[in-house]
């Protein structure tokens, strides 16, 4: 991960900036690396891989936005042995594999590859015995990657809830709690689908609380929900869903023999964050921990954060980073490009109004905000003035939902290309 001299540099050439301001944003961008390289497969996976199996199969099944770079350091370690499997990852993540099958499918929104490779993983659990082991290799993302439509639906019925999820404000893990009952493959569904063998999940956590049966909506490990509970949420909340949707919910029901699942977490929000607080406190820095947990909706969260460090800034202290993880949410009230973390740090950079000494950037830790190949975006004390003078208003962008263009247009956008892994988001904020 070489991108944050490669981006500083690039940015420096766009628009240079004073040495004071290019410290503080190499100084957030090296933190911001440090959290992701904590939680990269090839750091926080080997000594927990289990040994190739000497009675059965060894089949692997690689899940999630970190699934595909997961399955390479076990490729790594098993070498020349016997094994097989199949690994289903976002667009752009996969690999060259000449003994595991690759699949790429859409996230956040399903699509057919996606769909193809979700069938291929179930394919290559058929038949397996009580001497075969699976050593699943799950990260966050799977709810979009392991659909597969229920009998009597379509992927596009499929793709139309998810955008409507993704549109409503709905906080992570109520959507979760709706889209793990839309494939067949989620809520223990994997699990049915490998009994009888014996199961080893390793995780990386993308999601508060690391419930094993929230991470990719629980394909090994089921919550104790049903459908109807999925449907009565989607009304509660005013989501409509196609008529052959609305009928799955209301009838369908999951049962039949689980294989035995031994998990275990490899990686997670709280010990990214904790590798940021370490590397912002060797650096020199004061540190604040708000959490890795918080949610909310972005631009609320962002303003609540300002008022924090505008108070830190007007008691006098400098030197202070303020780092928060987990997933705000945004309610899409315009047509316009961006995320959850651009959403934020244009709140950001609106409620600080050009506040001197203060610096942040905010960024998904695998590289992706919302949709397209933006990590996120940095913010500073000139922003809304450099804004100003393009003749780009932060207000109206912000009403639009239209982070992404904003930053785009001020060269403030981050990409950092897929990072391989998923922790949730980052979040720091300078006081310098």
């Amino acid at each position: 991960m070489d991108w944050t001299k490669q981006w500083l540099d690039a940015h420096m050439t766009k628009r240079p900036r004073s040495q004071d301001d290019a410290e503080c944003l190499n100084s957030l961008l090296g933190i911001f690396r440090c959290c992701v390289d904590s939680a990269r497969p090839d750091r926080c996976l080997p000594g927990h891989l289990p040994e190739l199996n000497d009675r059965g199969r060894t089949v692997i099944a690689g899940i999630g936005k970190g699934g595909a770079e997961m399955a390479r350091v076990a490729e790594a370690q098993y070498n020349d042995g016997d094994y097989s499997g199949v690994v289903v990852t976002k667009t752009g993540h996969g690999y060259a594999s000449d003994r595991l099958a690759i699949h790429e499918g859409g996230h956040p929104v399903p699509n057919a590859s996606g769909v193809a490779g979700a069938r291929a993983l179930v394919d290559s659990l058929r038949g397996l015995s009580s001497d075969d082991h699976l050593v699943a290799l799950v990260s966050g993302g799977g709810s979009s990657l392991l659909t597969i439509p229920p009998d009597g639906t379509t992927l596009d019925e499929i793709a139309a809830l998810n955008r409507a999820l993704l549109a409503s404000g709905m906080e992570i893990g109520q959507m979760n709690a709706v889209r793990r009952h839309v494939s067949p493959l989620a809520n223990g569904g994997l699990a049915r689908a490998a009994h009888p063998a014996q199961v080893t999940l390793l995780a990386i956590s993308d999601v508060a609380g690391d419930d094993i049966s929230v991470i990719s909506s629980g394909p090994f490990s089921p919550d104790g929900s049903t459908p109807a509970d999925a449907l009565a949420l989607l009304d509660r909340r005013g989501i409509s869903v196609s008529e052959a949707l609305r009928s799955h919910l209301k009838n369908s029901s999951t049962t039949g023999p689980m294989a035995k699942v031994q998990a275990r977490l490899v990686a997670s929000p709280g010990t990214a964050l904790q590798a940021a607080e370490t590397a912002a406190r060797q650096a020199g820095y004061d540190v604040i921990l708000l959490g890795d947990d918080l949610c909310g909706e972005s631009r609320e969260v962002a303003a609540q954060h300002a008022r924090l460090a505008m108070k830190i800034y007007n008691e006098g202290r400098r030197g202070v980073v303020i780092l928060s993880g987990g997933e705000t949410t945004v309610t899409l009230r315009g047509p316009g490009l961006g995320g959850s973390n651009r959403e934020y740090a244009l709140a950001l950079a609106v409620a600080l109004d050009t506040a001197e000494g203060i610096h942040a950037v905010i960024a998904d830790t695998d590289g992706t905000d919302g949709e397209g190949e933006t990590a996120g975006a940095s913010v500073a004390p000139d922003t809304l003035v450099r804004a100003q003078e393009l003749g780009v208003s932060a207000d109206d962008h912000l009403a639009r939902n239209d982070s992404g263009r904003f930053f785009a247009s001020l060269g403030d956008d981050l990409v950092t290309g897929p990072t391989m892994t998923n922790v949730n988001d980052f979040r720091a904020i300078m006081i310098a």
